[in-house]
């Protein structure tokens, strides 16, 4: 065993209180496991280590109050101290208190790690904040997406939020740069969005696909784009970079949906990401009740990419 590892000493039971109730059993150990990768954790799951009231259960399984959770022995690979390193994303917050947080996002950071990133934007936050138990995130943004992210700090205010997201009491606007001349004025996309099997997470337009809905308003229109806001009324992966290539307009920079052609183009531009930031959150508070809304101001490399183009 390495200076890095260690193993738990005993059996752990933790009886789930209800602030925990209804988060599902792999976020649980995520949060209580600090420093198990999570490819262990849900092989573990798989196998049945891990007991529910004695029964064995799912990773989706939402932990209900009084459950108890039996957690064996685990050799846990401890991280190096990463809270110093990662303390700039503190700086990036751009509402919080008691309840919640809204994070200004950097591009090419994921939301939370997996097989292709070691950690994101909740597991760093963690590591800030260990004293956060119940941080957990409210939707999702691409990686390649900057902009307003939502994080509940309880429980009971992620279920409030999930609820109002679900109720469609949301709303959700985008930047986007749109690869060539977009004719007309404002339209809404109704495309229903498939997302294929296989690990590159590629999502089409299908008509066995979820409804999906977004709507396109000009802004600004250059010699060879348009800035565009984008209006989502659902939250579907890839969703506004899906919608725009479907329109014949790519999001400019768009390595998975655009023209490989244009690829370079843009890179000359100065344009090294995607162009879409998520520059507008407004929900209701989950304490509340009062209607938040929440901007970000778009970053400064997307700024200087629209001062270089022509009109």
């Amino acid at each position: 065993m390495s200076a890095h590892d260690k193993a738990a000493s005993s059996v752990r039971s933790i009886t789930i209180d209800a602030e925990r109730s209804g988060q599902r059993l792999d976020n649980f150990l995520l949060a209580i496991l600090k420093g198990v990768p999570r490819t262990h954790i849900y092989r573990i799951v798989r196998k049945g280590e891990i007991r529910i009231n004695k029964g064995r259960r799912r990773a989706d399984y939402r932990l209900q109050t009084g459950d108890v959770v039996r957690i064996p022995p685990i050799a846990t690979r401890v991280a190096p101290p990463a809270a110093p390193d990662l303390a700039w994303l503190n700086k990036l917050i751009l509402f919080e208190d008691d309840l919640l947080l809204v994070l200004d996002k950097p591009s090419g950071m994921a939301v939370h790690g997996g097989s292709a990133v070691s950690y994101g934007v909740i597991e760093a936050l963690r590591a800030t904040r260990p004293q956060a138990r119940s941080l957990e995130l409210v939707h999702r943004l691409d990686r390649a997406t900057s902009g307003c992210l939502l994080i509940a700090k309880r429980r009971s205010a992620l279920r409030g939020l999930q609820e109002s997201l679900r109720a469609g009491l949301f709303g959700k606007e985008y930047l986007a740069l749109l690869d060539g001349r977009l004719a007309g004025g404002p339209r809404t996309v109704n495309a229903p969005l498939l997302r294929l099997e296989g690990g590159d997470r590629r999502v089409v337009v299908h008509a066995t696909g979820k409804a999906s809905t977004s709507r396109f308003v000009p802004e600004t229109r250059f010699a060879e784009a348009t800035l565009v806001r984008v209006y989502l009324d659902t939250g579907r992966t890839h969703q506004v970079r899906v919608h725009a290539a479907y329109l014949g307009h790519p999001v400019a920079g768009d390595e998975r949906y655009g023209a490989a052609g244009r690829l370079g183009v843009w890179k000359d531009r100065g344009l090294g990401r995607l162009f879409l930031h998520a520059a507008r959150l407004s929900f209701p508070h989950p304490g509340t009740g009062a209607v938040l809304t929440i901007e970000s101001p778009l970053p400064v490399e997307l700024r200087r990419v629209l001062e270089s183009l022509d009109v």
